[in-house]
């Protein structure tokens, strides 16, 4: 594709851009905002767009579609950041990263009350109230409040209770108050002082320092055990045990790390998942991913720019220490970014690339779950793009050759229609043509008579063919469709069995897909399905074989009562053991005193 040119009104625009950071929006011929991007120089960044031929097709679609543009200068990189992604939320580009944030996730809040309430809530208010979170187990939160409601007697219910609502007098005490779960919150019962430093245990235990309300309590109960309260310091016992409880399922990743942010990337080409963990004395206190669509070239140092900005106005976090995988494309003062290659540190980014990872497997699954089509041909339009096909392979065929020492060569072929066996198209071959162990002949033969038959009977011809071997077994498989004259027609790879290399024709270097990858993953179950159908299948002749070789050794027996005695007796070892008087019921005296009369020989002998 030829450099873009650019119209003189916008080659004046961005001969006057000005070298320092900013915001630069481009429009379309209709003035849509389709892209919004941020520099930390506007005029080098901006050139760049339409000097140069880009690798990426959709960068020079975008290019191709700008007709102006616009720009705004803020003082710093930082505030470059902050502005482009408010214009990204404002104006929804469609050549900008998409962020897809289609979950609420739970908050903990402690109230900003009189008598504080603590409670799980999916809205996130500016009302003075402290929230905690997000969980993105909701189970997890649960699991937390009921933990402080067992620990502390806080109200549960919606009264307002301010001091002039006191000063009235006018609460009833409820059903919490008579079972000991609330000391009288809505008629004053219960001191500011005490429920005060309750909330600040409740604080503590939110914010991930549960050992210092191990340590309270602990003290507590020894106080009561020497002023003689038993009864009292049971009870502090039984709280202190659910603390340690909750302790012991909470992820502690460090004794040695207090406070620190991690940022884990897991990148799937067009969609990353970005995960932010906040760790307080060694212990995950906070985790959240956001998923990310590209819509051109994004790097992982962009995003992961965007990720750190988005979570820092969602969870006004003030960074210090953050732990990542890669320098983000952004400078941040006071910050100080570390690279781990080993140590706790290392672990820790490892739990969080661990929990990336993990939301890509949960939105697969539920993709899966709600539509199983769009998983099918998501997988499909991978392995057209690791295949380098120029459809999607819905119909794909896998051939196996299978011999020992030479002896009864048959191949086998597999058919797998939208990612999946059909199991009903499988196909035996009895290799007819060559002599002796030849593998490249025997797939030559087989793809020219199972290719050669679909012509002829009109059947739908599969848009990939995978061989199990190397280039030698492709090659073969290239010069049967060269002269059936389908050599353009239906691509070929070849799968090694040593590392999983796959082979192009013409390309004598292998290609190493991820180990992870799907289309990975349909190859090798195409492998294992095509060795399993053509081990059994070589199996079967090969005992049938042997069977027929012993009973044609026997003078005046032929073929058809070797398949009478085999059909009714299932094999020789039954058929050694059965009777003269059972052997003559099914052909007769004269044969079965000639075969009686041969194993008993062979018993002498």
């Amino acid at each position: 594709m030829p450099k873009q040119e650019k119209s003189p009104e916008l080659k004046a625009k961005i001969a006057i851009l000005p070298d320092t950071p900013g915001v630069y929006m481009y429009y379309d011929a209709e003035g849509t905002v389709i892209y919004v991007g941020k520099a930390k120089k506007l005029k080098r960044r901006v050139s760049s767009y339409f000097n140069r031929t880009h690798p990426s097709v959709r960068t020079n679609l975008l290019v191709r579609a700008i007709a102006d543009m616009s720009y705004i200068v803020v003082p710093t990189e930082q505030d470059a950041l902050n502005l482009e992604n408010s214009m990204i939320k404002e104006y929804k580009p469609r050549y900008n990263v998409l962020l897809k944030d289609d979950k609420s996730y739970p908050w903990i809040v402690v109230t900003n009350e009189l008598y504080p309430r603590v409670f799980m809530t999916r809205t996130r208010l500016k009302d003075g109230g402290k929230y905690y979170g997000p969980f993105t187990d909701v189970g997890s939160a649960r699991a937390v409040i009921q933990l402080i409601h067992e620990l502390f007697p806080l109200r549960t219910c919606r009264i307002p209770i301010t001091e002039e609502y006191l000063k009235r007098n006018q609460g009833r005490l409820c059903l919490e108050y008579h079972i000991h779960k609330c000391l009288g919150c809505c008629r004053g019962l219960v001191d500011h002082e005490t429920y005060g430093l309750w909330i600040e245990r409740v604080k503590q235990i939110l914010r991930g320092e549960t050992s210092e309300i191990v340590d309270y309590l602990r003290s507590e109960m020894e106080r009561l055990s020497m002023e003689l309260q038993f009864e009292q310091a049971q009870e502090l016992k039984e709280k202190l045990q659910l603390v340690e409880k909750y302790r012991a399922k909470s992820v502690i990743v460090s004794t040695t790390i207090n406070d620190i942010d991690v940022f884990g990337i897991d990148d799937d080409d067009r969609e990353v998942f970005i995960n932010y963990m906040h760790v307080r004395r060694g212990a995950v206190v906070r985790s959240y991913t956001l998923r990310y669509r590209r819509r051109l070239d994004e790097t992982q140092e962009q995003l992961l720019a965007y990720a750190m900005d988005e979570i820092r106005q969602r969870f006004d976090v003030k960074y210090d220490d953050v732990i990542v995988p890669l320098m983000p494309d952004i400078e941040l003062d006071g910050v100080n970014f570390i690279i781990p290659q080993r140590g706790d540190k290392a672990k820790l980014l490892d739990v969080s690339t661990r929990n990336a990872r993990q939301s890509k497997v949960d939105m697969l699954k539920n993709m899966e779950r709600t539509d199983p089509q769009q998983r099918t041909d998501r997988i499909l339009e991978r392995m057209k793009s690791d295949f380098r096909l120029t459809e999607l392979p819905r119909h794909i065929e896998c051939f196996d050759n299978s011999n020992i020492q030479g002896t009864n060569p048959v191949a086998s072929c597999v058919v797998f229609r939208d990612a999946k066996p059909s199991k009903r198209d499988y196909r035996h071959f009895n290799i007819k043509t060559v002599e002796g162990p030849d593998d490249f002949a025997s797939m030559k033969e087989v793809l020219t008579r199972r290719y050669t038959r679909m012509m002829m009977e009109g059947e739908g011809l599969p848009q990939l063919i995978v061989v199990d071997g190397g280039k030698g077994q492709l090659s073969a498989a290239v010069e049967a469709l060269e002269e059936m004259g389908l050599r353009g027609t239906i691509a070929v790879v070849g799968i090694a069995k040593r590392l999983e290399e796959i082979y192009f024709p013409g390309d004598s270097t292998p290609l190493y897909i991820d180990k992870n990858s799907e289309s990975l993953r349909i190859v090798q179950h195409l492998r294992d399905e095509a060795h399993r159908f053509g081990i059994t299948h070589h199996r079967n002749r090969r005992s049938k074989g042997q069977t027929v070789s012993e009973l044609d050794g026997i003078a005046g027996i032929g073929p058809k009562t070797v398949e009478l005695l085999i059909g009714t007796f299932k094999s020789v070892k039954r058929l050694r053991e059965a009777t003269p008087e059972q052997i003559a019921a099914v052909v007769g005296k004269a044969k079965a005193a000639i075969i009686t009369a041969h194993f008993q020989q062979r018993h002498v002998d």
